[in-house]
C-alpha cells in the first residue's frame, strides 16, 4: 500500500523519471515515512488496549517469573519473524518499554529484527547456498543476543527518556470506565498523541537522512572494500554501512553486487549487518527515547560484535 501510494505521488501525479536519484530518493522518503507513523500509531494504540487491561506492574512481574535468557530467545525469534527495517522496528522497541519488558531483551529484538528475516534468509540461499546462510543467521542470532545482554549488565534502563517511564508507569483508567470502549480509545489515543509529539520529527529527519543516502550512495564506495588490506576492510565496511538504510533484503543486490567485485565475504557481511542494525536513521529516532549514554554504548557493543563476526568469516571463509 505504502508503495503503490508513493508511486502514485512521486511517478504518476508529479510525474518524475524513475531513474532520477532524486526522484528515488523521494519516493523512498514518502513510502517509509508512511511505513513508520502507521506502525508507529497503530503499535502504541494497540499497548494503550493492552494497558487498559493489565497493568505495566502485572506485566513486569510476569517477566520476572521467567528466565532472562528465555526473554532474550523469544525477543530474537519474534525479531526473526518481523521483517522490519531498523527505524520501523523502533515502533515496537518504544511498546515494549512502556509493556515493562526489559531493557535487554527489548535490545535484543531491536538488533535482531532488521538483521533476521525469512525473506532474507531465502534470498542469500540462492545468492551463497545454504553453509554461509546458516552462519549468517547463527552470527545475527549472537550479536543480538550478546547486544541484548551487555546492554542489560551497563544497566541501560537508566538511560531511558523519562517521559517513556512515566507513560509506562501512568495508571489504567479507572475502573469505572475501563470497561468501556470509549474510555478504552481516549486512553490509548492519548499514548498514540504523546508519543508521535515526541518523535514524530525526528522520524521524519532519520528517514529523510536515509532516503539522501539510498538516492545518492555511490556503489564506488562499496566496491573500494575490495581494494583496501585484510584488517582494516571489516572496519572500514561496518562504518560505510552506518550511513545506508535499508532492511537485511534491501542491502542483499548490493551484497551480492559486492561478491562479485572480490569483496571477501566477511567483509561483505559485515557491511550488510551494519546497514541493517546500525542506520543512522534508526539512531536518530532512538535518540528521543534513550539518552546518548545508551546510544554510545548500543553502537560500540554492535560496531565492536559486527566487526568480530566480519573477521570471523574472513578467517574461515
Amino acid at each position: 500500500m505504502f508503495t503503490w501510494l508513493a508511486d502514485n505521488l512521486v511517478f504518476s501525479w508529479l510525474q518524475w523519471p524513475r531513474n532520477d536519484p532524486f526522484a528515488h530518493s523521494v519516493h523512498f522518503f514518502v513510502m517509509d515515512t508512511l511505513k513508520i507513523f502507521f506502525m508507529l500509531c497503530g503499535v502504541i494504540y494497540l499497548m494503550g488496549w493492552f494497558r487498559s487491561f493489565i497493568t505495566a506492574e502485572q506485566v513486569r512481574n510476569y517477566i520476572q517469573g521467567k528466565s532472562k535468557w528465555v526473554g532474550h530467545l523469544l525477543a530474537i525469534i519474534l525479531g526473526a519473524l518481523t521483517p522490519f527495517c531498523s527505524c520501523s522496528s523502533v515502533p515496537l522497541f518504544i511498546g515494549f518499554v512502556e509493556a515493562g519488558i526489559p531493557l535487554g531483551v527489548t535490545f535484543s529484538f531491536l538488533i535482531a529484527s532488521p538483521m533476521i528475516n525469512e525473506i532474507a534468509v531465502v534470498m542469500l540461499l540462492g545468492i551463497v547456498g545454504w553453509k554461509v546462510t546458516v552462519l549468517y543467521v547463527l552470527s545475527g542470532f549472537i550479536v543480538a543476543l550478546v547486544g541484548g545482554v551487555l546492554m542489560e549488565k551497563f544497566k541501560a534502563e537508566r538511560w531511558v527518556e523519562a517521559y517513556v517511564w512515566q507513560i509506562r508507569m501512568a495508571k489504567t483508567p479507572p475502573l469505572n470506565l475501563a470497561h468501556t470502549l470509549p474510555a478504552r480509545h481516549d486512553y490509548a489515543l492519548n499514548e498514540v498523541k504523546t508519543i508521535v509529539q515526541r518523535v514524530g520529527l525526528w522520524i521524519i529527519i532519520g528517514v529523510a537522512v536515509g532516503a539522501t543516502f539510498h538516492g545518492y550512495f555511490p556503489q564506488e564506495w562499496a566496491e573500494s572494500l575490495a581494494n583496501q588490506d585484510n584488517f582494516w576492510v571489516v572496519p572500514s565496511a561496518v562504518l560505510l554501512g552506518v550511513p545506508i538504510y535499508a532492511n537485511a533484503v534491501g542491502v542483499i543486490p548490493l551484497a551480492e553486487a559486492l561478491l562479485l567485485k572480490g569483496v571477501s565475504m566477511g567483509t561483505t557481511l559485515a557491511f550488510m549487518m551494519s546497514i541493517a542494525a546500525i542506520s543512522l536513521p534508526e539512531l536518530l529516532i532512538l535518540r528521543k527515547v534513550i539518552q546518548w549514554p545508551a546510544l554510545v554504548l548500543f553502537v560500540i557493543i554492535l560496531s565492536v560484535s559486527i566487526t568480530l563476526v566480519g573477521w570471523l568469516f574472513n578467517f574461515i571463509l
